[in-house]
């Protein structure tokens, strides 16, 4: 596929992590939406420390340029929909139950920096051979996967007579148990057969993205299953 483009951004999916990196399996630990308005991923950068060596007239004998170190990514999620079991997920607050068992709202605590979540953003592909006669599936997307997303917590809040939205912050870290995911987000033959990830991320890698014309999961406003023995 040349060049593809990266139009509106489509679903997210978080899916619950233990302290390890590991995806947590289970009918109550994954949750998918569509109601969200940004997505920010910024590069978490920490100067490196130039060395210099100027001689005792004043001339500079040589210059070492320092290596930057990557921290990680910095996110910023805008979202509408205030889904007690995404805040769960994300936050680590704890879910409010009506007398029917259902989740009706939230608590907000203090902040849990020992929960931990993994995210994925699926947003569409504009290319002339996305929807070509020999393309596999119903189109292509841009897959994005932050494989362990820690210190989740939620912005600021301001509701008054304009749209209202919320704000998630958290940040990277690399490595973790995802391994090849629970999921099926791409072809693993020429025949578009959907299946995980081929390879899992590195040790040091924050962040994996490719083109994939495996769909993604539909919006569901409740807690989705996260299924074990698969990866």
């Amino acid at each position: 596929m040349p060049c593809p483009l990266i139009a509106n951004a489509d679903v997210i999916r978080v899916t619950r992590l233990d302290r390890c990196g590991r995806p947590v399996c289970g009918e109550d630990n994954g949750f998918v939406f569509d109601c969200f308005a940004t997505l920010a991923m910024n590069a978490n950068v920490e100067d490196g420390e130039d060395v210099a060596y100027t001689a005792a007239n004043g001339r500079q004998c040589g210059f070492k340029r320092g290596c930057p170190t990557f921290n990680g990514y910095d996110i910023e999620l805008n979202f509408f929909s205030v889904s007690p079991e995404f805040v769960e997920i994300t936050t680590g607050n704890p879910v409010v139950y009506g007398f029917d068992g259902e989740p009706i709202g939230y608590d907000d605590c203090s902040i849990q920096c020992n929960s931990a979540f993994a995210m994925e953003l699926w947003a569409e592909v504009l290319s002339a051979d996305v929807c070509d006669a020999d393309a596999g599936g119903d189109g292509a997307w841009i897959y994005f996967l932050m494989q362990w997303v820690t210190n989740g917590q939620l912005g600021d809040l301001e509701i008054g007579n304009e749209a209202v939205s919320l704000v998630l912050s958290g940040a990277t870290r690399a490595g973790g148990g995802w391994g090849t995911g629970p999921y099926d987000v791409m072809p693993v033959d020429a025949a578009g057969t959907p299946g995980q990830l081929l390879t899992p991320l590195g040790s040091n890698c924050h962040r994996r993205t490719f083109v994939t014309s495996v769909a993604p999961p539909e919006p569901v406003c409740a807690y989705t299953p996260v299924l074990c023995g698969t990866s």
